[in-house]
């Protein structure tokens, strides 16, 4: 196993700039960064988890030790698939904190040997949600929106809520 490996999960459902942001920071931070798309079935998303894996593909492409992957089941699961030990969380608010602090214990227990790191989210992001994304994206121009999530998929962000 490489120490220097780590695993940041999510939905990414869109991808935000808060999302963007852990990714390039975590990058920094270890040899080999896995962005893991979770599959809900029980969730009703917006893209679906291919396209969100080539979302986050196009967005981090300019990040060479950066690897978008899907996966389905528990988080910690598909950390010891990838032959890591680290999970990376963000936190945005201290609402994320104490749902963090319950997965954290939770997967303490299922695998005591997985460390969860927690980088919190530049002061800029700290609103920004999916569900903020969606509700604004009907209102707002392209450079306002541009302000939430990367440049580059404004436009699917547009055709994908347009029908």
């Amino acid at each position: 196993m490489s120490s220097r490996c780590a695993v940041y999960t999510g939905s990414f459902d869109p991808i935000s700039l808060g999302h963007l942001n852990v990714i390039e920071r975590s990058s920094r931070l270890v040899d080999e960064l896995i962005v893991g798309v979770g599959i809900n079935i029980e969730k009703q998303s917006l893209f679906t988890a291919d396209e969100r894996v080539a979302l986050l593909s196009r967005v981090t492409e300019h990040l060479p030790n950066v690897i978008v992957k899907t996966f389905a089941g528990l988080a910690v699961q598909f950390v010891r698939e990838c032959d890591a030990r680290v999970i990376i969380r963000g936190i945005r608010s201290l609402t994320d904190m104490e749902t963090e602090f319950t997965m954290t214990l939770a997967n303490r227990k299922l695998d005591p040997g997985v460390e969860t790191v927690f980088l919190m989210a530049d002061d800029e992001f700290s609103h920004v949600s999916s569900s903020l994304i969606k509700q604004i994206t009907p209102l707002a121009g392209d450079e306002e929106l541009a302000r939430f999530v990367p440049r580059e998929i404004v436009g699917d962000l547009r055709k994908k809520l347009a029908g």
